[in-house]
């Protein structure tokens, strides 16, 4: 596939976006620490970015099927400028709730940009569709190194504020992701014509089996990715390693999200979505298994390794089996409903993940992931034993 344009400009996107993010949750729940009156709210702003992901979602996907993904992502780049600015002011000030507030408008960016996989699907033919998703999901390679290691570069920018400079830092990248998002080409949809395939109930797409397992398994593994991911600074903080530490373990399982996008798709042509999404699980089942057997540095980065390629390969393989459930004049809704249920899970993940560490602790919140890993598990097997997939979508059926 001949990388076009718009997917170039995507994935530096993409890019930028996990920047901010990475850098974000390598710091949020140790901001939050400092800051919050209670150790237990240390991971409540990084779970109200998730929780505004959420709700921003389904509005982002309906307001850029009227007036454009170009629009939509520029607008939503305003909003990360206000919530980095917001954030730096909440350091420095020492409040919590202000840095909660900016939590939320950052995650309202992010809520359009998690289109930005989407939008490549829509800028090549059908048959492209995986690659080009995965070369976005790729452009996070860029912020493995450049969203821990700008942390750890611009923590101590102001003296008695950790952080702050590492928030006025982000307002530069929306700011980068707002000039690169003026250069996209995607044309506004039209509407549907008198001729074309009416479009389905949302509630008879979303009972296909192929929607169910890839909203499942989308979910579970966002959730639980987000769940053991948000955990370990703290768990580090706990253990006594440095931050410069933290930021390391948290710069590669960036890095082992992203990388394997490279050749997921290729992957996926040669061995099929259901095998990359089985291993997958596997991954993060090993992850698991890694973080109860010790908690030195390595065990950290192994099992977060781990976590980021079992991600990696349920998350590009969940969007490509979903991608394959709907026709052209229903995917806005099924977009919508797809990343309004996975950010909610998160938003949930993220929020438990600091309660039940500081009740818990490492290992109970570890084997409290499992059922949840059998879950995936389980609804990939019962979907390949029901035989070859049928992508209804693709082929004008209905289910």
């Amino acid at each position: 596939m001949r990388l076009n344009s718009n997917v170039l400009i995507l994935a530096l996107c993409q890019a930028l976006m996990m920047t901010a993010n990475s850098l974000l949750i390598a710091s949020s729940a140790l901001v939050g620490l400092r800051l919050a009156a209670n150790d237990s709210l240390a991971t409540l702003p990084l779970a109200l970015q998730l929780l505004s992901t959420m709700v921003a979602s389904i509005p982002a996907s309906l307001l850029m099927g009227r007036v454009g993904r170009r629009a939509g992502f520029m607008l939503g780049s305003v909003v990360g400028v206000a919530g980095a600015a917001l954030g730096a002011a909440a350091i420095m000030q020492h409040r919590f709730w202000w840095f909660c507030a900016a939590a939320a408008l950052l995650g309202l960016f992010n809520g359009f940009g998690i289109y930005y996989r989407f939008a490549a699907a829509d800028a090549v033919p059908a048959a492209q569709r995986t690659r080009a998703i995965s070369y976005v999901l790729a452009g996070g390679v860029l912020a493995a190194f450049l969203g821990p290691n700008l942390a750890n570069w611009t923590r101590d920018a102001f003296d008695g504020a950790p952080f702050a400079g590492s928030l006025l830092a982000l307002v530069l990248v929306y700011l980068a992701s707002l000039l690169l998002q003026a250069g996209l080409r995607i044309p506004v949809p039209p509407r549907p014509s008198l001729d074309a395939v009416p479009a389905r109930p949302l509630a008879v797409i979303a009972r296909q089996p192929v929607f169910l397992v890839a909203l499942l398994c989308a979910t579970l593994g966002y959730a639980l990715m987000s769940f053991i991911m948000t955990a370990t600074p703290l768990a580090m903080h706990r253990q006594l390693h440095d931050f410069s530490d933290t930021a390391f373990v948290i710069q590669w399982h960036v890095f082992a999200m992203f990388a394997p996008s490279f050749i997921t798709a290729r992957l996926i042509e040669r061995v099929g979505v259901l095998s990359i999404m089985l291993t997958g699980a596997a991954c993060i089942a090993t992850c698991i298994a890694v973080n109860l057997l010790g908690a030195t540095v390595w065990h950290y980065w192994t099992a977060l390794c781990l976590l980021g390629v079992g991600w990696n390969f349920l998350f590009v393989g969940g969007t490509t089996l979903l991608t394959g459930s709907y026709r052209e004049a229903e995917k806005a809704r099924a977009q919508a409903l797809n990343d309004f249920v996975v950010f909610t899970a998160v938003a949930a993940a993220s929020w438990s993940a600091g309660l039940l560490h500081h009740e818990l602790g490492w290992r109970w919140l570890n084997l409290g992931a499992l059922p949840a890993v059998l879950a995936v598990f389980g609804a990939l097997l019962w979907l390949r034993g029901r035989g070859p997939l049928k992508l209804y979508a693709a082929r004008g059926l209905d289910a």
